[in-house]
């Protein structure tokens, strides 16, 4: 098993970060278009709540694929984790985690998985994949920063979610 960890800081309440991070539609405007990730079944609009689930169908190395998760643990507007369903990994766990920081957010993202494959798949964790899914993270949480901040300063600190 692999874990991956990132972390932005965000000029934004806590509130707003949380709300935007579990929002199905922004997710699909802000991760990589050249995946093409769409939701497909379960929650795919607006924000995903406990207990829900969502299918997002995407291409990663020239590969279409589909990967279901459930948000498993949440508590507004601190955490929520969501953890793989079905999909081409063992098993995947994704945890959000807000901490405010004077005025700010900070951003925390702990994504665990494990391919499958046995020696193979441990062998392509480490040396492709790893690397992939925090470049993955990383750009999606970049993204969903500036979105975030954009909408902040537009909207003078009230933003429509």
């Amino acid at each position: 098993m692999v874990t991956v960890e990132t972390e932005v800081l965000i000029k934004a309440p806590i509130e707003i970060c949380f709300d935007f991070a579990r929002n199905i539609e922004v997710h699909t405007q802000t991760v990589w278009q050249h995946t093409k990730e769409r939701a497909i079944e379960g929650i795919t609009e607006s924000m995903i709540g406990e207990g829900e689930s969502v299918t997002f169908q995407a291409t990663h190395f020239f590969i279409r694929q589909k990967l279901t998760s459930q948000i498993t643990a949440y508590r507004r507007p601190y955490y929520f984790i969501d953890e793989m369903r079905k999909g081409a990994f063992k098993s995947l766990r994704h945890e959000h985690i807000f901490e405010e920081q004077n005025g700010m957010t900070l951003m925390k993202d702990r994504l665990a998985f494990e391919a499958p494959f046995g020696i193979i798949g441990r062998i392509t964790e480490r040396m492709i994949l790893k690397r992939y899914m925090k470049r993955f993270l990383e750009h999606r949480n970049y993204q969903l920063k500036l979105r975030i901040t954009e909408e902040y300063k537009k909207n003078e600190g009230k933003i429509k979610r």
